[in-house]
């Protein structure tokens, strides 16, 4: 996910009150959420089973996943920050769309045919020539595993940019703010309120929708200052109420519909969650750790420049650990979820970086893997 680059390919610092963006920092912190968060998803996909069937393994699930779902968000918003800044706008359209696709492009080629070969794999289906033909025209249109999805929602905002570079350009805090409350108002309040209400308001009254609203914000939140102690707060609160209405949901009010309303990406709780996170990350300065921690500071850094790969690699190295194709197995299905997750969050992790730090010691992967 490291999807903005300067012109020598190393990634842009934005600023926020006067001092750099940690932008490795923000996107490690990201990277190892949406590690955890997939970890996590193994529950939900295999286990299946209720908070009194198995209560430790549903706690644990939830409680971590409900942590790191601020992943995806986190990365658009950075993303927000870098790239519209105002000194940007002059840059021709023709020349920006080049240079991100060039290599996010190429990267979507690579990793396309990897999960191709892999989907493969994992559910027995013949490789033969007709099925990949139709796989990869698949592929195409809707990715070749069920992640690629991100890659989507990046060209879409590469599509975007110019037009959202000429509304920050204005330098209008209140332009953005009114930009900001209209999407929040389209894409968190109308839903809960039809979803408590059961009253359907037509969704064509609000056409701000989707992650935009958390790419403007990247813009808008380096203008914002808050104390460390309450953004400390309102997370907590709203990690607390991801928490809680996902159990009454799941348990007390079985009839209103989908138990995990609020796990999604655009739901108030964790657009709050996300934007608390990203200042707190933005307090830290870019050497936040050069003097004191070297070698964290240094294993950050070598996180952070390799998001996009270890994004799109991660999924292998997790499904070999969590099905036991070496011989072991990782997976929440035979040991305590509590340790089991943030282990194989490690380990993928880890494993991941080290196999892309090798790929990228070949000149040809290191172009195309991204």
């Amino acid at each position: 996910m490291q999807i903005v680059l300067s012109e020598n390919g190393s990634p842009e610092v934005g600023t926020q009150g006067g001092s750099s963006l940690p932008v490795d920092l923000i996107r490690t912190c990201g990277i190892i959420m949406v590690l955890l968060l997939h970890a996590s998803n193994e529950y939900y996909t295999t286990i299946q089973q209720t908070a009194l069937e198995s209560p430790l393994q549903w706690w644990s699930a939830t409680v971590y996943k409900s942590f790191a779902l601020p992943c995806v968000p986190l990365f658009v918003i950075l993303s927000g920050a870098l790239l519209l800044h105002p000194s940007k706008v002059d840059e021709p359209i023709r020349f920006f769309l080049k240079k991100r696709v060039n290599r996010v492009g190429l990267a979507f080629v690579f990793w396309t045919v990897i999960y191709l070969v892999w989907a493969f794999f994992v559910s027995d289906i013949p490789l033969t020539y007709d099925n990949f033909v139709q796989g990869s025209f698949y592929s195409l249109f809707s990715g070749s595993y069920y992640h690629f999805w991100f890659l989507y929602l990046i060209f879409g905002l590469y599509l975007v940019t110019p037009i959202l570079r000429s509304l920050v350009s204005a330098n209008d805090p209140k332009i953005l703010k009114y930009f900001i409350i209209l999407w929040f108002v389209g894409v968190a309040v109308v839903p809960v309120v039809q979803f408590l209400m059961r009253y359907s308001l037509n969704d064509t009254v609000f056409v701000l929708g989707g992650f935009v609203g958390y790419f403007v914000l990247g813009a808008y939140l380096k203008r914002v200052n808050i104390r460390s102690s309450i953004l400390h707060v309102i997370f907590i609160l709203s990690f607390v109420f991801t928490l809680a209405s996902t159990w009454l949901m799941r348990y007390y009010f079985q009839t209103m519909g989908s138990p995990y309303f609020f796990f999604d990406y655009l739901s108030a709780n964790v657009i709050v969650a996300s934007v608390t996170m990203f200042l707190l990350l933005s307090k830290f300065t870019a050497n936040w750790s050069d003097n004191t921690h070297p070698f964290v500071s240094r294993v950050v850094e070598l996180i952070g420049k390799n998001t996009l790969p270890i994004y799109m690699f991660h999924l292998i190295i997790l499904e070999t650990l969590q099905r036991g194709y070496l011989g072991f197995t990782l997976s929440i299905t035979v040991m305590n979820p509590l340790i089991g997750i943030p282990v194989i969050t490690t380990v993928t992790l880890f494993s991941t970086l080290g196999i892309i730090l090798f790929m990228k010691k070949i000149p040809v992967l290191r172009t195309l893997i991204g």
